[in-house]
């Protein structure tokens, strides 16, 4: 088959590897389409992840197809039917787990190589996350559960109140998510750096979108929205540490601030000591998804009451995929769907 393997910094290669084959357990999927990411940019440039990444190795997570083999041992799956894999399942069985922390399991199994032909599911994401298509939805939509569900894990996270004002900082599509999973019970202010992506987020319910390169000043403007004291609930989307500290400057006496985007590793912020205790803010660090979330998120892009195809700026055949790296690099493209034919 034909697959997409990370060996560092911006070096993705296309390579002809053996079709995989399942174990006991496992299944595996004709991926009918696999969507590029933001974190999959984020690797792509930084040549490794913290958690999920050893190098080199197969490339991408976020992926919808047809199984197309089912191993020894495997019940309720069958050869046809039309599945999402989350890119990984909780143990179930330690300290965290016990506490349905899921995402803070230390022996979650990781799963990746979406950007290739065949795709096999471990064990225990078919125990856990493999879920089956509705028949009418598309491959690509189905494809992007995954970042859906880390996004409502990060909504539910946030404890955002029905009268709050909550600023997104990002205009990718985690951002935009956040946006279209908002905007129908809080005033949402969205800030980026592309005036089509801001669009975007106002077709997805956006109350306001900002340019920073336009409004610089992204905690005078919030202040000025607020009544002089600053969001209730911010998002940081980003994954950019001075993103982060731009967060924390928008938040009022009492906010919660979700850092969400994962930063470079070995990064740091400062954090005003006074601002943090005399105004009692709750800063957050938000992790990955839970198995509820990925039901949840692929359950809310088949009852398509929210747009999310406008994340998809086109589809791309694998043979393109670093052409595309490329374009996401320079913008051009929020998310692509990858399809093998």
């Amino acid at each position: 088959m034909l697959a997409a393997l990370l060996y560092g910094q911006e070096d993705l290669r296309l390579e002809q590897l053996a079709d995989p084959s399942p174990e006991v357990g496992e299944v595996v999927i004709k991926v009918g389409a696999a969507t590029t990411c933001g974190t999959d940019l984020k690797v792509w440039r930084r040549g490794g992840h913290a958690k999920m990444l050893k190098l080199p190795t197969l490339f991408g997570h976020e992926a919808a197809g047809e199984i197309v083999a089912v191993g020894a041992g495997v019940t309720g799956w069958q050869i046809g039917d039309r599945v999402v894999a989350n890119n990984s399942a909780p143990c179930m069985k330690c300290f965290f787990c016990q506490r349905q922390e899921y995402s803070l399991c230390p022996n979650l199994t990781w799963n990746n190589g979406t950007f290739a032909e065949y795709l096999k599911i471990p064990a225990p994401i078919v125990q856990h996350n493999l879920l089956q298509i509705p028949d009418e939805l598309p491959l690509p939509l189905a494809a992007m559960t995954e970042p859906l569900a880390c996004v409502l894990h990060g909504v539910a996270r946030s404890q955002i109140k029905p009268q709050d004002k909550v600023v997104v900082l990002g205009d990718g599509a985690i951002g935009l998510m956040f946006v279209a999973t908002l905007a129908d019970n809080v005033e949402v202010l969205l800030w980026g750096g592309n005036d089509q992506r801001l669009e975007i987020g106002q077709k997805l319910g956006a109350a306001k979108t900002f340019n920073y390169h336009q409004n610089p000043d992204i905690p005078g403007t919030v202040k000025d929205l607020t009544q002089g004291w600053g969001a209730d609930v911010v998002i940081e989307a980003t994954g950019v540490p001075k993103v982060w500290e731009t967060a924390l400057a928008c938040a009022r006496p009492g906010a919660i601030v979700n850092l969400f985007g994962g930063c470079p590793r070995d990064t740091t912020i400062t954090v005003n000591t006074e601002q943090m205790h005399y105004s009692e803010l709750t800063l957050k660090g938000v992790f990955h998804n839970t198995p509820e979330y990925v039901r949840a998120a692929l359950a809310l892009i088949a009852s398509r009451k929210i747009p999310f195809e406008l994340l998809i700026s086109e589809q791309r055949p694998l043979k393109d995929l670093e052409q595309v790296f490329d374009d996401m690099k320079a913008r051009k493209v929020i998310k692509v769907a990858m399809v093998s034919s």
